[in-house]
């Protein structure tokens, strides 16, 4: 009975992002911008992270770590964080700004402070990693987490929760002149989080050249 909890929580985590993202499908700053909408998302945000602590934990003390748990919990920890990511450099969170001799309706950036080159960077990092594991554990080497990949979920969770928050009490940041400040922290959450994918990828490419150079000597 037990072993199943574990996988059963995977999935509702699965579930969770698809409800997740539904909401920030719907959500349109000043469009749809009904605050709701994304205290929901912050709540079922905050649940998936729960549970994703929480399916390890019992894997682990339950010892019924499997095959379905090493591969799809991955696998969902990474569509909920690219497609966050993806959504907030989209077109559902994006305000004009003044564009000199242009129309202020012409010129836009997004609210979130995330771009489509960062989305690139934190995909990037992910297929190369993929094809790195997939490379060696072809070879039957061992390729596991490193503790940068821990740290660089936990910072991206975080950033992802503190543009939610950004985003919707802007108006009210505005307001009280605290907006400028409110958007230094995100950025120093949001480039955070660049830095560390960037490293934490280093990490997992020195790790493959030293198993390259293990199984060179081996041969």
């Amino acid at each position: 009975m037990f072993r199943h909890v574990p996988n059963l929580l995977t999935g509702a985590r699965l579930v969770l992002a698809i409800v997740f993202f539904v909401i920030l499908s719907f959500y349109q700053y000043e469009g749809r911008g009904d605050p709701t909408f994304l205290n929901i998302a912050f709540i079922i945000y905050t649940i998936a992270l729960f549970t994703d602590f929480l399916d390890g934990y019992l894997a682990r003390l339950w010892k019924v770590e499997g095959a379905f748990g090493r591969i799809v919990d991955p696998f969902v920890d990474k569509i909920l964080v690219l497609g966050s990511f993806a959504f907030f450099a989209g077109k559902n969170f994006i305000i004009p700004v003044p564009g000199g001799h242009l129309e202020p309706s012409m010129v836009v950036k997004t609210i979130t402070g995330v771009t489509p080159a960062m989305v690139i960077v934190l995909l990037g990092r992910e297929l190369l990693v993929t094809t790195l594991r997939g490379m060696a554990e072809s070879s039957g080497q061992s390729f596991g987490a490193e503790w940068s990949g821990k740290v660089k979920m936990v910072i991206q969770s975080v950033t992802i929760l503190a543009i939610l928050v950004f985003v919707n009490n802007r108006d009210a940041l505005l307001r009280h002149h605290w907006e400028g400040p409110a958007r230094w922290i995100r950025d120093i959450f949001i480039w955070a989080t660049v830095a560390v994918t960037v490293l934490s990828g280093l990490a997992y490419v020195k790790k493959a050249m030293i198993l390259y150079r293990q199984s060179l000597v081996k041969e």
